[in-house]
């Protein structure tokens, strides 16, 4: 072998071992910003309600719990703007870092708010204003996490890349549950008045850990590579550029809304699979306690669920790059409409093995969907808009799919006298409209990523 193939070959197994690590840095990174995030999901099924929202009717005490959860799906497109035009401009890497401090030191501090108790209404007030923080947070988070795995890797593996991303949510969801579910055990006064908050003080010690992973990952070739041509374009031509000598800059979120159809079809196409996540993650958790199973068992029930569909989303990433993203994806979406009669019937039968049942199989299925959404929503974009654009159209997806639902399936719920039937129509339309809208958009899989406009 020549000494260039050599030198050929050694930088061809440096990408590859540097993308390795970005990948295990974007998975270990979106599992912490995403073991603080859906923590709040498990207490507001658990202990909002009595903590924040107590002398209320139960049903009425979750749905104001679930209302607070919501505020954090509000504020995640909001953090897709700040940090994609960021992201874009400066880098990937940086928004990263800064999005992990403000996840974890909201995350913290949410362990320390007052029950109504002790600050009344007040309590709930500081909940919904540091729920924002983490929304703003994991609304940034994701979107640079996802691309970094997916500019760092080869071309006909980036679904199974991306996918690891969207991981690190049952991940995050195992880690959380179970130290919360631990914490659970405790007689149900301590759990109330100080067990719940122990896992939310821990994310000192998660964001630490992340925040040294962080900080050792290289900046995306493709980003570097974009900003490269664009300075060599303005050097040849006096006309705008990304940042031209009068300090014009070119804002990433105007070329997105450019292309409207590319933003609102994605965001339209990813939302089902975030309503049927947070059902499993809220609402399924709520209604299986409420027929008499153990809530410590539930918890564990889905803890260990979760920890199956981990390698069922990148399992799905991977199909994906095989079969597409769009066939994998409504793949998933009919098999869950068609397993939701089955799975309330499950949640019902208070029996924790059936319970478990109901969840793994339900997660399962999600997985498909959820390992391509990733890589299906951020090819969609250009180099220099892709951080703004993946991550408006995937938390839209997630504001509109997941951000509402635990409040709306529960109110359906109680309004129709505690009948499934009417959660099962409201959870298959939406997935209905979602695979209308996976038809309508082009299929992404092989589309250039080194494209720097939209």
């Amino acid at each position: 072998m020549s000494q260039i193939s050599q030198l050929q070959s050694m930088d061809v197994a440096t990408k590859r071992k540097e993308a390795r690590t970005v990948i295990a840095s974007s998975y270990l990174g979106s599992t912490i910003e995403y073991y603080d995030f859906l923590l709040y999901a498990t207490a507001a099924a658990v202990v909002f309600p009595k903590v924040f929202f107590s002398g209320m009717d139960d049903w009425v005490g979750v749905v104001a719990a679930y209302g607070t959860f919501a505020a954090g799906y509000v504020a995640r497109p909001l953090g897709g703007v700040i940090f994609g035009h960021f992201g874009d401009n400066l880098g990937r890497k940086g928004m990263l870092i800064v999005s992990m401090l403000v996840m974890g030191l909201a995350s913290a501090l949410i362990g320390l708010v007052p029950g109504a108790s002790v600050a009344g209404p007040w309590g709930a007030v500081m909940l919904v204003v540091l729920r924002v923080f983490q929304g703003i947070a994991v609304g940034g988070e994701w979107g640079g996490a996802a691309l970094m795995a997916l500019e760092h890797s080869e071309s006909g593996k980036r679904g199974f890349a991306a996918s690891f991303v969207n991981a690190g949510a049952p991940s995050g969801a195992v880690l959380g549950t179970l130290i919360m579910g631990a914490f659970s055990a405790l007689p149900n006064s301590q759990f109330l008045a100080w067990g719940w908050r122990v896992p939310f003080l821990l994310s000192f010690v998660l964001l630490a850990v992340g925040m040294f992973v962080r900080l050792k990952v290289s900046e995306s070739p493709i980003f570097k590579a974009a900003i490269e041509q664009e300075r060599a374009a303005r050097n040849a031509d006096s006309g705008p550029a990304r940042n031209n000598s009068a300090g014009k800059a070119v804002i990433p979120l105007l070329q997105v809304l450019r292309r409207p159809k590319t933003l609102i079809f994605t965001m339209l196409a990813g939302a089902a699979g975030f309503a049927l996540q947070v059902v499993l993650a809220t609402f399924a958790v709520t209604f299986a306690v409420s027929k008499g199973a153990d809530r410590q068992g539930v918890l564990y029930a889905f803890a260990a669920a979760s920890f199956i569909s981990i390698a069922f989303v990148i399992l799905g990433g991977r199909l994906s790059d095989k079969l597409g993203r769009r066939p994998v994806m409504i793949g998933g979406l009919v098999l869950f409409i068609a397993y939701l009669i089955p799975m309330f019937q499950l949640l019902s039968s208070n029996n924790i093995l059936l319970v478990f049942v109901a969840f793994t199989i339900g997660l399962m299925i999600h997985s498909t969907l959820f390992g391509p959404l990733a890589a299906f929503v951020s090819e969609q974009f250009g180099t220099t808009s892709r951080y703004t654009g993946a991550s408006l159209g995937y938390q839209l997806a997630t504001l509109l799919g997941a951000g509402f639902t635990p409040g709306i399936v529960a109110q359906i719920f109680k309004d129709s006298g505690q009948d499934t039937g009417s959660v099962v129509f409201y959870l298959a339309t939406m997935s209905v409209v979602s695979i209308i809208f996976i038809l309508l958009t082009r299929e992404p899989k092989n589309n250039d990523l080194q494209t720097v406009r939209p």
